[in-house]
């Protein structure tokens, strides 16, 4: 009888998973790691994956392997796995913030495998003990580069294409955007750049990939407005190797107005160009080194 209850059991999860499948669309399967240790951690990992007829997680504790089944023209394994990272678990892609990896129950707190271990007491040893084949100014140099510098340097190049009403190096600085923005390692960001990152990545790819096709100026420019507000969050976290003004145009969008960061207290505004190059103020100085 027992052995009959169990095979009736793993039919009726069989039917569902494959119920669940049928109801979405466009269907993708793709499998993937994800770090955690018991039922509960299957639990949390699957309902914060599983959005109704969109996708849905399927997670082995033995294996730490999950099966992802989405509606690719809906959502995408990126989303997926960041919701998963905000409700506590790792994945090679993204890492859950600390706070919240530390509110999870005892049973639950896996090995963090993915989770760089600090280095800085180890590179300085090494600098001391290798004193005469390296320069140590450069070496310092090497190591304290921001993750997000490129980001932030080809943000201030799309902005200054904008100032010169300059639609073509405005599209190129966009593309150059995204790819700096594709390019950041995740696993290299402080917890308070991943936390903040994880929030605004996609809409900052799409709105920097939205700007690279844009042919005309005044669309970029209503784009930009948006990408903006991004950076302005990814700004207040990160390190700056110089002071970083938070300025606003009040006349844009019929008088709504729209903010721009830029290296520069003195205003060249984004919107307007020539036309209104000085109508503007800073709002606030970012000064995080």
């Amino acid at each position: 009888m027992k052995s009959i209850s169990k095979i009736l059991m793993v039919i009726t999860v069989l039917l569902s998973a494959v119920n669940s499948f049928a109801q979405i669309k466009n269907a993708k399967t793709e499998s993937v790691k994800i770090y955690g240790n018991c039922e509960m951690c299957k639990t949390t990992i699957e309902k914060a994956g599983n959005v109704k007829n969109v996708a849905t997680v399927e997670w082995n504790k033995d294996t730490k392997m999950a099966i992802l089944n989405y509606d690719d023209k809906k959502t995408s394994q990126d989303e997926i796995l960041k919701r998963i990272a905000l409700a506590g678990y790792d994945s090679e892609k993204f890492l859950a913030p600390d706070d919240v990896y530390a509110k999870l129950s005892g049973c639950c707190q896996y090995n963090r495998e993915l989770k760089p271990v600090a280095k800085v007491e180890v590179a300085s040893m090494d600098m001391k003990a290798e004193h005469g084949n390296h320069n140590p100014k450069q070496m310092a140099t090497t190591q304290n580069v921001p993750q997000l510098k490129t980001v932030f340097d080809n943000y201030f190049s799309l902005k200054d294409a904008l100032v010169k009403t300059d639609a073509g190096t405005s599209s190129a600085k966009a593309s150059e955007l995204v790819k700096a923005i594709k390019a950041v390692e995740m696993t290299k960001l402080s917890n308070e750049e991943h936390t903040v990152w994880m929030k605004v990545m996609k809409d900052l790819t799409a709105n920097a990939e939205k700007i690279a096709v844009a042919k005309d100026v005044t669309k970029q420019r209503e784009i930009f407005a948006l990408l903006a507000n991004n950076m302005y969050e990814l700004a207040k976290v990160s390190k700056q190797e110089t002071p970083v003004y938070y300025q606003h145009c009040p006349m844009y969008n019929n008088g709504k107005g729209a903010n721009w960061l830029s290296k520069e207290e003195a205003i060249k505004n984004p919107y307007y160009g020539s036309k209104m190059l000085t109508c503007g103020s800073v709002q606030e100085t970012i000064n995080n080194k």
